[in-house]
């Protein structure tokens, strides 16, 4: 038996629905492969910080840093301002332990249409590679004279060779692993100093790995690819703004962004890496037990990835395939009537 310690954080609303689906399915998948995770769940959320003034306490990162793997459901509360979430549990995570890459695997499911009608099932399959830790969301800036008709914002974009190599380096070694296809986001025709540093950066990483065919795309023309051609991918890497705009238009073009999974990764595996639902915590739906659970099973499946487990995985993400693709049961966000439980029990008995 291989035993890994996993920290569970549900966080808010439909979080705290998915995050137990996604432990029963590795319970499962756990048990037919000889894997124990053992759990502690902590109650870090913008519930916590209307009560208590923060998303997590003081030595929060000191806990997690013990930690093989962490499952976060989602954040998100009403009147509790999104950056206030964002920068009070998830980027202090992600940047702590060097989770420079923000990994989501795209893919249009048999069961499961994309709104546009070129994409069909076996056809779109790609991965986006997000620079996860610097770039356009740094913390340099400021706003001065508030109120004031010269009020202003400044925010300073921050990238580094040594942060554009490292997260270059992992798509390129993920493209040669796949079809070895690689696009790489950028827009040096407009964005005058980062861009081209981005670009040249990319075009020096690429000597390393003449298997793979590469190219660049303007961000804009990308976005519009996605949307005419979406098969033509196989990885895409992007900055910290561009691979989080591409990402979540990519899932919905694979028919929902319920399904889309996330991780978190730091590849050196120095710190514990981090994997996610993209969903968000749906306050609309919390509660009723009908959230889809399939982004959190599918990330908990990259999750067992990471930690060695390919076949594990590999079996979760197959039975994710074949009840879309052999059952009727589906949630209500994929036009079905099924309850969470539900369909966690029917994909279970797949898997």
């Amino acid at each position: 038996m291989t035993t890994h310690r996993i920290a569970l954080i549900p966080g808010d609303g439909i979080g705290n629905e998915v995050i137990p689906a996604a432990r029963r399915v590795l319970e499962t998948a756990g048990a037919r492969h000889g894997i124990t995770l053992t759990y502690d769940s902590f109650d870090w959320s913008c519930e916590r910080y209307v009560k208590e003034g923060a998303m997590m306490p003081p030595d929060g990162l000191d806990t997690l840093r013990s930690y093989d793997a962490i499952l976060l459901g989602a954040v998100g509360y009403p009147g509790v301002a999104d950056h206030v979430s964002l920068w009070g549990l998830l980027i202090p995570i992600r940047r702590t332990f060097q989770q420079y890459v923000n990994l989501r695997p795209i893919r249009v499911f048999d069961g499961v249409p994309s709104p546009l009608r070129s994409a069909e099932a076996g056809e779109v399959d790609f991965a986006i590679v997000r620079e996860n830790v610097e770039g356009e969301y740094s913390e340099i800036g400021g706003r001065l004279n508030r109120g004031l008709p010269e009020e202003m914002a400044v925010q300073e974009a921050v990238f580094t060779r040594k942060g554009v190599d490292r997260v270059v380096d992992y798509a390129f070694g993920l493209a040669r692993e796949r079809r070895g296809g690689l696009t790489s986001a950028t827009k040096s025709n407009g964005i005058v100093h980062t861009m081209p540093f981005w670009d040249e950066r990319v075009a020096e990483r690429a000597a390393r790995y003449p298997e793979v065919r590469w190219e660049q795309e303007h961000i804009d023309a990308l976005a519009a690819k996605f949307v005419l051609a979406p098969g033509r991918f196989d990885v895409v890497v992007a900055s910290n703004l561009f691979g989080d705009i591409l990402s979540d238009l990519a899932a919905a073009l694979a028919g929902s962004i319920g399904i889309a999974p996330a991780a978190n990764l730091n590849p050196e595996r120095d710190f514990p890496s981090m994997f996610e639902p993209v969903h968000g915590s749906a306050p609309d739906i919390a509660g009723r037990g009908i959230a889809n659970p399939l982004g959190a099973i599918w990330s908990a499946a990259m999750m067992l990835d990471h930690l060695g487990h390919a076949e594990a995985a590999g079996r979760i993400t197959a039975a994710i395939a074949a009840v879309l693709a052999t059952t009727s049961v589906r949630t209500p966000d994929l036009g079905g009537t099924a309850t969470t439980d539900e369909f966690t029990d029917a994909l279970i008995a797949l898997l």
